[in-house]
């Protein structure tokens, strides 16, 4: 990482990047296209679809909700990634429970994480708009 690079994710974010949230995230999404990559090859249009969307939704919200300008637009894009990680932790369930991947517990972990990160950046939002 560039000294410029990590002097903006010291203290207050300038990019969606900046976001350790965002980061973890990202990394996420990395993790279930690693994951899903071993599935059935008739999956590729079902549930592999279907994880991949909901994974890189969100950091897309979170990256969209950065750059709105009212803490409510913000929380509201928060809000969405929250639904999308709920949404992928759930196929996560769904793919063991097929047999397609006998080990979640790595992409599990990740996405606790960074849910417990959303809840957090939610509550700032909202404190900040108080």
């Amino acid at each position: 990482m560039a000294a410029s690079e990590s002097k903006s994710r010291v203290g207050k974010a300038r990019t969606f990047e900046d976001l350790t949230v965002w980061r973890k995230s990202h990394e996420l999404v990395l993790k279930v296209y690693e994951t899903t990559s071993e599935f059935p090859r008739e999956e590729l249009f079902g549930l592999v679809a279907q994880m991949r969307r909901a994974a890189v939704s969100v950091p897309a919200n979170i990256a969209e909700g950065f750059k709105k300008r009212g803490n409510k637009d913000k929380g509201n894009f928060y809000n969405i990634a929250q639904g999308s990680l709920e949404e992928l932790r759930y196929y996560l369930v769904l793919a063991r429970d097929l047999k397609y991947c006998e080990e979640i517990t790595a992409v599990w972990h990740l996405s606790d994480e960074v849910a417990r990160m959303l809840t957090a950046l939610i509550r700032s939002v909202g404190r900040a708009s108080v």
